[in-house]
């Protein structure tokens, strides 16, 4: 197992490794805490000290940074101060204020340090007291990791409610043309005053999870992670039966959404609502996605941006040529000519009479299976009528 030593003399940390724990070793979480304090605050002499760039004391309040903010601001704003570092100093007054007026921020930048509060920006924690912890690091060496009991880090950065999806039918006309379509949309957003119903509670890790820390032996302290539905955020617990929120956390809403169903748009496409879905404290709410479902056409099939269908014609059509009336999808008629002989399965494209396409320019193509209808049976004078065409044509050739 390591300890930590901390040379004061060279500015040097050094582990050692023993082969067996003594009881002289004696370090637990506080200590450690005690330890790195004292690093971070030796590290300061190297970076910036938000405090003397305001000109305030530790223990400053928040009314005295703002008054110090202003007056710093003030004097070194570069349209009124010309000096060359003006421009760099009034960045650092904005960084000291950004970081002292917030708690969580304040408070890592007191006991980690500029470079502490860096990596706890970088790991993406946000306002509600999460971000880099240094006793998960020190800890799981041995053994004894906060989340999930194997050490390790949790996983940092906003949680979400459930995304939810919902089915969204549409016609193959409404995919043509495009759509506007309103519906309405019901789900539970917090308690208007459920801020007046969270009290502090440390031991609370996140969402739904607890940390209960005991000492297992001199110098070791093990945490346990365990389920809480109290939990809301780090640092925070929901007060059962507040009387602010008489219905629990969360109330149902009624929204108003409009759909936008651009044309050409395809079956499993998504349109998506971001932060719409339900509400709870300590998350944000998940996304609404609507899953577009075309309805089967009786007439048209569709594969991209090509229209299929298929025609039955008579057998003297598709000797003599033709001319077919269609009607489109979007209600349009219009007429194909056919002049030449067409055989069974015969496919013809039209240009330009398929779906919209995707990107807004032009359309896609319609394809047309035309099937033969033989007769049942002929006379035998409609025999000898069609062998003689037949044969005189064959022999003009």
């Amino acid at each position: 197992f390591p300890f930590v030593i901390y040379n004061f003399e060279n500015s040097e940390i050094g582990f050692i490794w023993k082969a067996k724990v003594e009881m002289t070793w004696g370090y637990n979480r506080s200590s450690i805490l005690h330890f790195l304090q004292i690093c971070a605050i030796l590290s300061l002499g190297s970076a910036v000290d938000f405090y003397k760039v305001l000109g305030i004391s530790r223990r400053a309040t928040s009314k005295e940074i703002k008054k110090a903010y202003k007056q710093k601001s003030l004097e070194f704003h570069p349209d009124k101060n010309k000096s060359k570092d003006a421009a760099g100093k009034f960045a650092e007054i904005q960084r000291a204020k950004e970081v002292l007026l917030d708690e969580t921020k304040r408070e890592i930048y007191d006991t980690q340090g500029e470079e502490g509060l860096k990596m706890h920006e970088g790991n993406g924690a946000g306002g509600g007291g999460g971000g880099f912890d240094p006793f998960e690091d020190i800890f799981s060496h041995f053994g004894f990791g906060g989340h999930g009991g194997g050490g390790g880090r949790q996983e940092r950065g906003e949680q979400k409610t459930d995304s939810v999806e919902i089915p969204l039918t549409l016609t193959l006309s409404q995919l043509y043309k495009g759509d506007i379509i309103e519906v309405e949309y019901v789900r539970e957003v917090l308690c208007t005053n459920w801020d007046d119903c969270m009290k502090n509670d440390q031991e609370c890790s996140g969402p739904g999870i607890k940390i209960r820390r005991q000492q297992i032996g001199p110098g070791f302290v093990q945490q346990v992670q365990i389920d809480d539905p109290k939990c809301v955020s780090r640092g925070k617990s929901w007060r059962p039966n507040c009387k602010a929120c008489p219905q629990g956390k969360t109330q149902s809403e009624k929204i108003d959404l409009t759909i936008d169903v651009t044309k050409g748009m395809r079956p499993g496409e998504r349109i998506t609502f971001e932060g719409v879905t339900d509400e709870k404290p300590g998350f944000v709410a998940g996304d609404l996605h609507f899953v577009i479902v075309n309805v089967k056409d009786p007439t048209y099939t569709r594969d991209g941006d090509q229209l299929y269908t298929t025609r039955e014609i008579p057998l003297v059509d598709a000797l003599t040529g033709f001319k077919l009336e269609l009607t489109h999808v979007d209600g349009q008629k219009f007429t194909v000519d056919v002049n030449d002989i067409t055989e069974c399965d015969h496919v013809l494209r039209v240009p330009g009479k398929g779906m919209p396409r995707r990107s807004g320019r032009g359309f896609g193509d319609l394809y047309i299976t035309f099937e033969v209808d033989f007769p049942d049976e002929l006379t035998e004078n409609q025999k000898t009528q069609i062998r003689k065409i037949l044969s005189e044509n064959h022999d003009e050739l």
